[in-house]
């Protein structure tokens, strides 16, 4: 069961803010932040990466009916290599933290990095996702809304099944690279050991 409050004041209003697509070669990275309501309690909840499609679409929908507050924000690929991948995480939790309807006084930041430009105390989680429900809910609404965008951008360019790797770097993923090049939803900053043609960079 993961628990549902870090502060041991209930009445601190707490966020928590994770990212999705930190690890992938296209595509936006996506953060969301979500507050719950107090004691609030769900046991399928759990870290985005321990569900199923169908789970963590469910579970979306009950997360946003549920709760006090959420946002999620796009960062995207250009921006992903204009600021590298770990700053342009970091900007979409800021942003996410910046687009809600309530004001939170603490957040938990899922990992070990985080650079506030909300002006609200926060406190890194390594593993948060595992362990808080906000942040739990924050890493499934990031997961999904990624993985929607990127099922609409498979349609666009169907050659590297998206559809399939969410713009992860699978084998398939990287032969159809080498076989057809770059999109413009490729993140150039990104180099695999496989990928070296000069042309592809």
């Amino acid at each position: 069961m993961l628990q549902s409050h870090f502060s041991p004041d209930p009445s601190v209003i707490e966020c928590g803010c994770d990212e999705a697509g930190r690890g992938c070669l296209a595509g936006p990275v996506v953060a969301a932040a979500v507050i719950l309501p107090p004691d609030y309690t769900n046991p399928r909840i759990n870290d985005s990466k321990q569900l199923s499609r169908k789970v963590r679409e469910e579970l979306r929908a009950e997360i946003e009916r549920d709760a006090v507050a959420y946002a999620v924000c796009f960062v995207s690929e250009k921006e992903i290599d204009e600021l590298n991948i770990l700053y342009a995480s970091i900007t979409a939790m800021n942003r996410a933290v910046q687009q809600l309807s309530v004001t939170p006084q603490l957040l938990l930041i899922d990992g070990n990095r985080f650079q506030n430009k909300t002006g609200i105390p926060y406190h890194c989680i390594v593993k948060g996702d595992a362990t808080y429900l906000s942040i739990a809910a924050a890493s499934i609404l990031a997961k999904t809304y990624r993985d929607e965008r990127m099922m609409a951008l498979d349609a666009e360019y169907p050659v590297y099944q998206w559809g399939k790797n969410m713009g992860y770097p699978t084998p398939e993923h990287q032969d159809a690279v080498i076989e057809h090049g770059l999109s413009p939803y490729h993140r150039r900053s990104f180099h695999l050991k496989r990928l070296t043609q000069p042309t592809l960079f």
